[in-house]
């Protein structure tokens, strides 16, 4: 499938609706409630990363094995064994790399998330949204960097004494934290960011506004603008853990799941059930298919658990314990969204 190509009108409408607008309307349930998120019990603050084993988030990743057999036909154990092959090879040079320099691993999945989540906003707003204004690599590359740093810098420059503090937990695992941490978590830095990134925001706006005078569709600019303002909104507001655990499980992987629907064009698949209406049709055979995976996925954070040189402990040692088994996996899988998105016509 290229990025664009018709589909069925009810089709489009399920992907609108469940690709793009459930994810609005998630947030904007959750930014009412973001001035006493902070001083919810910890229970309630991990709830979303808790819920995210098994809802959407950690599942999104966990049909990668799928895609080529889908893509290009290629026979379920030939996927199997060269989606294997990606995750062994890259997911353990990445685990090694956080046990001999955590910090630099530590910085590195942070410009792999913005990468990645980045990727899912622009093939959604190209596949869902048919936007006409991101013509040139060079503005989706763009685009890739505005949606991917929302989640991923705005945090830093509205909650940074949260946001230094997961950081303290992910790499504390492997070595003391705190000083080599210091010089990461300035006023300079928080400004600097802030501003920086502001500015990078303002210009891909101005460059779609542009594209929309010589005539791409302004309705797609408005989704794009819109839910840009909407994200930076949030991810001031909402405290990191709680807006990014809510923002994996019901923007980044509801987005990376209607994509997935797609290509699941079996007799029966996902993309049969969503243009018919069947949402829980849909959902109940992406957990089917998802499941094996996902087991095999807490196998190796269980396995972190083990081979870590410090304990986690409490709910601020798991949730990084967690992130790190997430670290390892999304590598990979940035390897094979980066091949769909070459395959469909996004770069």
């Amino acid at each position: 499938m290229a990025v664009g190509v018709p589909r069925p009108a009810a089709l489009e409408g399920a992907l609108r609706r469940w690709g793009i607008r459930a994810s609005w309307l998630a947030l904007l349930v959750v930014l009412p409630f973001a001035p006493v998120a902070s001083q919810v019990p910890p229970a309630v603050r991990y709830a979303p990363f808790v819920a995210s084993v098994v809802v959407f988030g950690f599942p999104h990743g966990a049909l990668d094995h799928l895609v080529f057999d889908r893509m290009d036909r290629l026979s379920l154990p030939r996927s199997l064994a060269l989606v294997g092959i990606a995750y062994a090879v890259l997911g353990g040079l990445y685990t090694g790399w956080w046990f001999l320099a955590p910090v630099s691993a530590f910085a590195f999945f942070i410009l792999l998330t913005l990468a990645h989540w980045g990727q899912g906003d622009l093939y959604a707003l190209l596949a869902f949204a048919e936007a006409e204004h991101l013509p040139t690599r060079a503005e989706r590359a763009l685009t890739v960097v505005v949606r991917g740093g929302l989640p991923m810098l705005v945090p830093l420059v509205s909650h940074p004494t949260e946001y230094r503090r997961v950081a303290a937990a992910l790499v504390g695992l492997f070595a003391p934290a705190d000083a080599v941490l210091a010089g990461l978590f300035t006023t300079t830095v928080q400004w600097g960011v802030g501003v920086g990134f502001a500015l990078v925001t303002l210009t891909a706006l101005t460059l779609g506004r542009y594209r929309v005078r010589l005539g791409a569709d302004r309705r797609a600019w408005r989704v794009d603008a819109g839910e840009t303002l909407l994200l930076w909104v949030y991810f001031l507001a909402v405290p990191p853990v709680v807006g990014i655990g809510l923002y994996f499980c019901f923007w980044h992987a509801t987005r990376h799941l209607a994509r997935l629907a797609l290509i699941d064009g079996a007799e029966g698949g996902a993309r049969e059930r969503l243009a018919s209406g069947d949402l829980g049709g849909a959902l109940r055979r992406v957990a089917r298919d998802a499941t094996p995976m996902t087991l095999g996925g807490l196998v190796i954070v269980a396995g972190l658990y083990l081979a870590v040189p410090r304990q986690a402990t409490g709910f601020e040692g798991l949730l990084a314990l967690y992130l790190v088994g997430i670290a390892v996996l999304t590598l990979p899988h940035v390897a094979v969204v980066t091949w769909m998105d070459v395959r469909q016509g996004v770069w």
